[in-house]
């Protein structure tokens, strides 16, 4: 045995790598799976090397500030450094072409809106609440405000690790904002203060029957355990996968995830892309109006928008019964996704201002929209983007990515392989152990709040006291140059419908606003 060990300690270093290339070179040669590596022996390894850290390469070495998909540097860089507290000026001015394509002008007034006294943006900076009243209209038994414009969107525990969802909650309490679950059921990382919007799809997951159904038992039950959720959401479909139901794996299907969704373990389980307790317009104001009766919650439906056949059978019916969704939160093609095929995140739906506009202008012509709070979703966690929104007729938006960001995302873009390096979009304990919850929470707030002030200091220097107060010639949308740019209202055809809106003090003052814990 000695001599053994002796004869390979005596091998060199360096023959040990001939060797070791020798052995590569005959693995390749006799494999048949990879034509690159079978002709060019070793060498062809360099080319799969290279392929797997491109995306990295681009990202901090190749594309420049302004070049990157979905979120570029900049973009980025303000969201970290806005959740951090830290500058998130730029100096020297802006190296954004603002005489490109679809560049976005906020037209700032004269003299800006002044905050005197005791106004309550004088005290918060960050004080911003939804100008509506989510089932006012309806005369639901428990109407309800959003304290915050900007709210956490949809994304399920599950999609995201646990301690990502725990820091997103805690982060709204702070906030005084809102976190909707998405549609993987309401887990107890939910339950830590922060108002909750359940949202269910067709899996029904947290509400769901032995044959797969809705259980409307059971979202009684989950309303009077859990009084802080303060309205409940049906998902119609996504921006980045619409009309394509989705599969859960067994073997991802823990202990844990089967009690919170209502499956069993270790069983695979489909999403159809269909609703089993609906399949008509009218079949689903009725199931709309069913949850609202047995709850008292504000109702409201998620979709991706395209063809608008339906939507106006909606309407034309809300119109004829009185009855409808309290909230519609329209998201973007461009929204984001755990996983989807390209053929669906690239061609299917709407962008999110295509989508918006189209909808928002048949409901107005239909003299709707003052019944309805209108959510925007898709790549709208920026203020200046917000005005946009605002200004075409949105009262709430949903931030995703964004929010995910704030927490530590750094957009490697591997969600749909459970290896996110962040720990963010993983079930992997090992990853996540690096989320420090109480820092990651703060971080969410932040974020928040810098938004919401940075969005009051834009309203105010367009000369309004709310952003709800915007109108679509407020915005410009540059097509060319400034002879051929245009309002919001001639590029999309309508003018939004007046927000009634008295103060930020009365919205204040408001018994129905979120975000106080009275439960």
């Amino acid at each position: 045995m000695d001599s053994i060990l002796e004869f390979f300690g005596s091998i060199s270093w360096l023959l040990w790598i001939v060797i070791a290339l020798v052995l590569v070179a005959l693995r390749d040669i006799f494999q048949r799976k990879h034509t690159i590596s079978h002709n060019f022996p070793v060498i062809g390894h360099i080319r799969y090397l290279m392929e797997s850290v491109g995306p990295e390469i681009r990202q901090y070495f190749v594309a420049n500030n302004r070049e990157e998909l979905p979120f570029n540097r900049i973009e980025r860089g303000w969201v970290y450094a806005s959740s951090k507290n830290e500058n998130n000026y730029e100096g020297f001015g802006t190296d954004r072409d603002i005489y490109a394509h679809q560049h976005i002008f906020i037209n700032n007034a004269m003299f800006p809106f002044e905050t005197k006294g005791n106004h309550p943006n004088a005290i918060d900076k960050s004080f911003l609440p939804c100008a509506k009243v989510m089932g006012e209209f309806n005369k639901r038994r428990k109407p309800y405000r959003p304290a915050s414009v900007i709210n956490v969107s949809a994304m399920s525990f599950g999609s995201l690790s646990a301690k990502a969802v725990e820091s997103l909650n805690k982060g709204v309490k702070i906030a005084g904002a809102y976190h909707n679950t998405g549609e993987g059921g309401l887990s107890p990382y939910h339950r830590n203060g922060g108002d909750v919007v359940f949202h269910f799809g067709t899996g029904y997951f947290g509400v769901r029957a032995e044959d797969g159904g809705f259980s409307m038992d059971k979202m009684k039950k989950l309303v009077e355990e859990n009084p802080f959720i303060r309205a409940i959401e049906v998902k119609l479909s996504q921006g980045a996968k619409p009309g394509k139901g989705g599969v859960l794996p067994g073997s991802k299907i823990t202990k844990e995830i089967a009690e919170i969704r209502g499956v069993e373990v270790g069983k695979t389980v489909l999403s159809p892309p269909n609703h089993k307790a609906f399949s008509t317009v009218t079949e689903m104001v009725d199931f709309i109006e069913a949850i609202a009766k047995e709850t008292g919650l504000p109702v409201g439906i998620k979709a991706a928008i395209g063809k608008l056949e339906q939507w106006e059978e909606l309407a034309d019916l809300m119109i004829k019964t009185g009855k409808g969704p309290d909230f519609i939160t329209v998201d973007g093609g461009e929204g984001g996704t755990g996983a989807a095929p390209p053929s669906f995140a690239d061609h299917v739906s709407l962008p999110w201002v295509y989508g918006f506009g189209d909808l928002y202008k048949l409901f107005k012509n239909k003299g709707l929209s003052e019944r309805i709070v209108f959510i925007g979703s898709g790549k709208l966690g920026f203020p200046a983007k917000a005005a946009m929104a605002f200004a075409m007729g949105a009262d709430c938006i949903n931030v995703a990515r964004e929010a995910m960001m704030s927490i530590g995302c750094i957009q490697a873009q591997i969600c749909h392989t459970n290896r996110c390096p962040s720990g963010v979009a993983t079930q992997s304990k090992w990853l996540q152990r690096g989320i420090d919850i109480p820092l990651k929470s703060e971080r969410l707030a932040q974020y928040f709040k810098t938004f919401r002030k940075e969005f009051v200091e834009i309203t105010h220097a367009a000369g309004y006291e709310h952003p709800c107060q915007f109108t679509m010639d407020d915005i410009d949308v540059n097509v060319d140059d400034h002879n051929l740019s245009k309002e919001l209202s001639r590029t999309y055809n309508y003018f939004k419908t007046e927000v009634p809106f008295k103060s930020m003090q009365n919205l204040k003052d408001c018994e129905y606003l979120g975000g106080k814990a009275k439960f």
